[in-house]
């Protein structure tokens, strides 16, 4: 009589191999992969796929508001303490500031050095940006900004209303409302997010499609100077300042690579926000600190944006041989830091921004912005990660100080 003896490594295989194939991961990367050979070999067809990347942001974004005024809600009647609420938004707001800062800086310094600009210029290929400049080029309007930006309305509304509730007498059985209401709407998003790989393979084929490849040798000088120092700051900023807390960022990195991924096929950073607090608040960070940090850091703490815009900015006097001194550089730095606020949640938001500022130092063409036009979509892809990255080491700072962080737990949230 035969005996079969199981094969140890052979289960082994079949484990590795199904962990693979249902890891939401693998069939976003997949999905990125073939988005990319579709707008290459058949740029007609991946420019059709737009819509599936469309499509998938907006089916995000409907989860977004909710999401935010649920967590902000529950997180400042969950404290019972306004003067924690204070304490922790004048914390956050100081932090986002003092970044930013610094991510203007290095943009500078980075395109200083460098001089991306300094390119041959007959090579370059003019769009028209006057769609995106139109309005901007005369004033920028803290008005029309919060009236155009609905994540900032919501953010707004959680806070009063989370304030009030404070005061309410019912307010135990509302929070349990509150609390029923947020688990059914993460049940949902948790639905939502198994269509990620069709809304990254349509984000990706379109670019491809309708830029293609070579359109980027021209302003290559510019991407990698962008790309490099993305990752400059992120591993020598933000890494320095988690290591003062005895946190790797390639830990945390690895910890929401799902969201990293996504961003990449979409490149839009929203489409990761209600995952990332979710993720955040598994590792360790307090729903409070979630609540109140995250949806506002996708408005002012916008890292990613405030290197390309920097660099923007004095990539186009390169272009067109204008000395900026050391003073007007400043100047670009100080303005940055304000308008760079405005840099989410408005339609043509960059260049806006870019047009804005342009026009402010009087001396930079503001037609300028057409060269970007070629090339803005795939920087958008890094933009669009710095910011999360930057926002989810934003949080965990914050908890952090707050001592209100449990022990870090890495361990996967969404694998099974």
């Amino acid at each position: 009589m035969n005996i079969t003896t199981p094969n140890p490594s052979l289960n082994t295989k079949k484990s590795v191999f199904k962990t693979v194939v249902t890891n939401l991961t693998f069939w976003v990367l997949i999905a990125i992969i073939s988005g990319i050979l579709l707008g290459h070999f058949s740029p007609e067809n991946g420019v059709k796929m737009e819509f599936l990347g469309k499509k998938f942001i907006q089916l995000i974004s409907l989860f977004i508001g909710p999401i935010i005024f649920l967590t902000i809600v529950l997180g400042i009647s969950g404290m019972g303490n306004l003067k924690k609420v204070g304490r922790i938004g004048v914390k956050a707001l100081t932090y986002f500031e003092v970044v930013s800062t610094v991510a203007l800086a290095i943009g500078v310094a980075v395109a200083y050095l460098f001089k991306p600009g300094k390119i041959d210029k007959s090579s370059l290929t003019f769009g028209d940006a006057s769609q995106y400049t139109k309005g901007a080029s005369e004033h920028f309007s803290w008005l029309e900004f919060f009236l155009s930006n609905f994540t900032l309305q919501v953010l707004l509304a959680a806070i009063i209303c989370g304030i009030a509730l404070n005061f309410y007498q019912k307010r135990e059985q509302t929070i349990l409302v509150l609390e029923r209401f947020s688990k059914v709407v993460f049940l949902g998003l948790k639905y939502v997010m198994y269509l990620a790989p069709i809304g990254a393979f349509g984000g990706m084929a379109y670019t491809i499609g309708k830029f293609g490849l070579a359109t980027l040798i021209p302003l290559g000088k510019l991407m990698l100077c962008v790309y490099l120092t993305m990752v400059l700051f992120v591993f020598l900023i933000l890494g320095t300042i988690l290591r003062y807390y005895k946190i790797s960022i390639l830990s945390i990195l690895k910890y929401i690579k799902e969201e990293l991924l996504l961003v990449l096929g979409t490149s839009s950073s929203e489409a990761a926000l209600p995952s990332i607090m979710v993720k955040l608040e598994k590792m360790g960070c307090s729903k409070s600190v979630v609540g109140l940090v995250i949806p506002t850091g996708y408005s002012f703490n916008l890292d990613g944006t405030s290197i390309y815009l920097s660099m923007s900015v004095l990539f186009i006097a390169q272009l067109y041989d204008v000395h900026l001194s050391f003073f007007e550089i400043l100047t670009v730095i100080g303005i940055l830091m304000i308008t760079s606020k405005g840099a989410a949640g408005v339609t043509g938001s960059g260049f806006i921004v870019l047009a804005s500022t342009l026009t402010a130092l009087h001396k930079i063409p503001v037609e300028g912005l057409a060269f970007l036009l070629g090339v803005d979509k795939f920087m958008s892809e890094a933009r669009a990660i710095t910011n999360l990255i930057g926002n989810t080491v934003a949080t965990i700072i914050i908890s952090k100080t707050e001592r209100d962080f449990t022990e870090l737990n890495l361990d996967p949230v969404y694998e099974e």
